[in-house]
């Protein structure tokens, strides 16, 4: 990272890349849907590196393939350094973002292994961390509700709107005449089989997948 700031500087997408992954990887918790909410609106909102409905595709992408769902941060450093804007689309720059990306998230994870692998069974026995823990653990469902509810409003709504206030809320808002209803009918038929039929999570993304198929094939 310091390399990449002498010879880049602070304005280059691959300093930006290396700085914001490796604060991630560092600092949150709780697995991937809980830091994937904090990329998402991070990556599309602050950064503006790709679309909404780009990270829905990342996410489904990261879904349906072998691996860990947290490599979804390689598709979203791939398209930041695909569409730089120092140059014309490369796929070239667009594969050293994604090989960076990758670098910075997973080291600091090894870090924190090696470091304190030696402690871990201690800190189990102390109860009042472990209370602490449990507090946390709570804090991480809210933040996965958080990214349910982002992914949610940019399928489901086409277009959105920003809401601020003098008092520091700062949130978007559906347009709730962009509602795209074959999505909506999908989301409420997945509920229903979930929570009411109680359907297994195969069958239910089968059902699902093939709905979404025929739809694709009616309508094209």
């Amino acid at each position: 990272m310091a390399a990449l700031f002498m010879v880049l500087g602070d304005e280059s997408v691959f300093t930006q890349i290396a700085v914001f992954f490796s604060k991630m990887a560092t600092v949150t918790f709780g697995g991937a849907y809980a830091v994937l909410s904090y990329v998402a609106q991070q990556g599309v909102e602050t950064f503006q590196w790709l679309e909404p409905g780009e990270m829905l595709e990342g996410l489904g992408l990261a879904e349906t393939t072998p691996g860990p769902l947290i490599l979804v941060t390689q598709f979203v450093g791939f398209l930041a350094a695909y569409r730089d804007g120092a140059g014309e689309p490369s796929l070239l720059m667009a594969s050293a973002g994604a090989l960076l990306t990758t670098w910075v998230t997973f080291l600091p994870c090894f870090l924190w292994i090696f470091a304190g692998a030696p402690y871990v069974e201690k800190l189990r026995n102390n109860h009042g961390l472990s209370s602490a823990l449990s507090a946390i653990t709570a804090v991480v469902v809210g933040v996965i509700a958080n990214l349910a509810l982002w992914f949610a409003v940019n399928a489901v709504f086409g277009e959105h709107q920003r809401f601020t206030t003098g008092w520091g809320i700062n949130m978007q808002l559906p347009v709730l005449d962009s509602i795209n209803a074959p999505m909506m009918t999908l989301a409420v038929i997945a509920i229903v089989c979930a929570f009411r039929l109680k359907m297994a999570m195969l069958p239910l993304l089968g059902t699902c997948a093939t709905l979404g198929v025929l739809w694709v094939f009616w309508t094209h």
